[in-house]
């Protein structure tokens, strides 16, 4: 991406007002009174551009972006794979997906279409190709944006054979797909690859390791299909950087696989802001951000958000005063090139028309949300020099896209909710309330280099993942792994010998058993005689409690009630020149909070900000090497008062002065004085 702006703009579909040119005309002119640099065109506009098969018309996306072009707005060119037209349905209904109850969709919605299909690959290959002849070199097309919100699954005969063929490449022969499914269990075993179906109701439901092969195989299918675009816009001559909008909390695709395939990682936020507590809302949509920085481990780019109210969550809340800019800074300070929106005008009819939008039904510039983007758009105008500048971690929270779909598919220890999220979010959150920058990777990625690391809940392990816990540890890393961990292997099926598995040596203990609890009950961690330094008496814990053994690991704190009471419940055990730890229990917030401040107190982790930080600040940073850029954000529901360290205030009050929803980003230089 350019390292001389930040993008901002959003999300344009001109071809829904091709009949009133007076309305474009007022487009441009309000885009360049918002600051606004950047639009994603063509997204949804696959009927316009081809209304009948192989008759194109790209007059007027070439006029528009002209326009744009001279009025120094940049575009993000969509291939428009995401909604297809109605013609292509009627004529080829192969293209049309099948549900898990193997029943055929109509025509109508998005996302309606076979991934699998050798016709729509086929069309998509030839409404591809002719963008990229027309655009590929036009000098205001930054980037390519490859269909949109890639989701959802087919069970069509087409997916069921290539789910197959997809098989027999990973098992190569029926025995050891039956060997690694364990479908001697209810005697289910296959006599062919042509007796496997994808899980349905209808059917097999039961087989763990069908399940979870099912998923790896729609997220590659996907995968090979945005592949497929991207090859295309590359042999056409599209030499420009590629990107797809990724999804807040999406499970169905492993986004950091899908990540090695495109140059900038890019994501919808829509968080439910005022809703609840504002500072927690801003924890997650951290979280979320620093999930897909650390994708790629570089900038990434916003590519939605809403600067009003949506109109597909349960309400539609009204963003208020400060939150448009609050949120778009927030994306920013993680480490986002780019604040964009969705939508820049809203449409007069249909699925969206009340989404919130840049310009309404209104079209003026006095409206209380055009106000907020101009805002917005002057203090990204200012920070223009934070583009390109990358975020430096010194701890780490794993977060596993196929753990996650192991721990969804499994049945028990809780049917009714594991909250494996919810587990990774509070040893990121306490992390980030200490000031720290978090980087969020997965079990692949490599570990050494982090000071601490945090493994909740890692039901799965893949087969090289504890190894790499061992040397990060034997190394002198501290790695804090929380229960239910190395249970099963990569196709759901038990370890045997114990667990955690190939770990118990390096954490000291054994896992015995694990006891589900009931939403009502609660269960206790609590201090021994020698009282742990730095922690409250007690904590509550809920939902999952598992007993551990120990060897040699020592007992920091133990359970307070049920039959298990004073049994360990929170363990260390040195290893190597590092420390290992783990927590047996589903703990509230307050523990982890203090958990994480100890351990990086004693280990001397310090963040950007040596002084205490109040409830609901955020702190983060991003730097070129020479100077840090501190973003501090203040989410509370009070003003605030920061003492500020010497540098160049660009953003913000110079005395350190916050209230709710207001920001302060200051540049200090490295080696300069630490406080003013």
């Amino acid at each position: 991406m350019d390292n001389k702006y930040l993008m901002y703009g959003g999300d344009y579909n001109p071809e829904q007002w091709l009949h009133m040119p007076q309305i474009l005309e007022t487009d441009i002119k309000r885009f360049k009174e918002a600051k606004i640099n950047t639009v994603t065109i063509g997204i949804f506009s696959w009927s316009v551009l081809e209304p009948r098969e192989g008759e194109y018309h790209f007059e007027w996306m070439e006029e528009i972006i002209n326009k744009l072009y001279q009025n120094g707005i940049s575009v993000i060119l969509a291939t428009p794979s995401g909604a297809r037209p109605h013609w292509l349905a009627d004529k080829y209904p192969e293209v049309l997906r099948v549900n898990e109850l193997r029943q055929k969709y109509l025509f109508g919605i998005r996302h309606n279409h076979c991934m699998t299909s050798p016709i729509y690959r086929k069309k998509v290959r030839q409404i591809d190709t002719e963008l990229v002849k027309r655009f590929g070199n036009h000098p205001a097309v930054k980037m390519w944006h490859i269909s949109n919100e890639f989701s959802g699954e087919c069970h069509c005969e087409l997916c069921q054979d290539a789910f197959r063929m997809w098989l027999k490449k990973k098992y190569q022969t029926i025995g050891a797909l039956n060997d690694s499914w364990c479908t001697t269990f209810w005697s289910h075993t296959y006599d062919s690859f042509e007796q496997v179906e994808s899980p349905s109701p209808l059917g097999e439901s039961c087989i763990m390791g069908l399940t979870l092969d099912w998923k790896r195989f729609v997220s590659w299918q996907t995968i090979d299909f945005m592949e497929e675009e991207i090859r295309t816009i590359r042999e056409t001559g599209g030499m420009q950087p590629t990107t797809t909008n990724l999804m807040y909390h999406y499970g169905g695709i492993d986004y950091y696989r899908l990540a090695e395939k495109i140059d900038v990682a890019s994501w919808d936020n829509y968080p439910a802001w005022h809703k609840g507590n504002e500072i927690e809302t801003a924890l997650d949509t951290a979280f979320w951000h620093d999930v897909i920085r650390g994708l790629k481990r570089k900038p990434f780019l916003l590519m939605e958000s809403s600067p009003g109210a949506t109109n597909w969550q349960p309400i539609s809340k009204l963003k208020k005063p400060g939150m448009v800019a609050a949120a778009s800074l927030q994306s920013i300070a993680h480490g986002a090139d780019g604040a964009m929106y969705f939508q820049m005008r809203k449409s007069r009819g249909a699925e969206e028309k009340f989404h919130g939008a840049v310009l309404d039904h209104y079209d003026g510039n006095d409206t209380r949300t055009f106000r907020d983007v101009c805002e917005t758009g002057k203090i990204l105008e200012k920070l223009g020099e934070t583009a390109g500048l990358y975020t430096t971690a010194k701890v780490a929270v794993i977060y596993d896209w196929e753990n996650r779909w192991a721990l969804e598919g499994s049945r028990g220890p809780r049917n009714e909710g594991l909250h494996y999220e919810e587990s990774v979010e509070k040893s990121y959150r306490a992390l980030r309330r200490l000031g720290l920058n978090v980087d969020v990777i997965d079990q692949k990625c490599f570990l050494q280099g982090y000071q601490m690391i945090a493994a909740p809940m890692q039901y799965l392990f893949h087969e090289n993942f504890p190894g790499e816990i061992r040397r990060y540890i034997e190394n002198g890393g501290i790695f804090v792994m929380t229960y239910w961990s190395g249970v099963v292997d990569e196709n759901d099926r038990c370890f045997l010998g114990g667990t955690p598995y190939e770990l118990m040596d390096v954490f000291g203990l054994r896992s015995e058993e694990i006891d589900g609890l009931y939403d009502w009950e609660e269960n206790s961690i609590c201090q021994t005689e020698e009282k742990m330094a730095g922690m409250k008496e007690e904590y509550v814990c809920k939902y999952l409690c598992q007993l551990v053994k120990p060897t040699t690991a020592r007992t920091l704190m133990v359970y307070g009630k049920d039959f298990y009471a004073g049994s360990p419940v929170l363990l260390e055990n040195n290893y190597g020149r590092g420390k290992a730890y783990y927590v047996g229990a589903d703990a509230e917030q307050w523990f982890y909070n203090d958990f994480y401040r100890k351990l990086s107190k004693e280990a001397g982790i310090e963040g950007i900000w040596h002084d205490e930080i109040p409830e609901g600040v955020e702190i983060t940073s991003r730097s070129d090497g020479k100077a840090d850029y501190i973003f501090l954000q203040n989410f509370s529901p009070v003003p605030v008062q920061l003492c500020l360290p010497q540098g160049t205030v660009l953003i913000g009050n110079k005395e350190g002065k916050m209230g709710s929803l207001e920001s302060i980003v200051i540049k200090v230089e490295k080696g300069g004085k630490e406080a003013m």
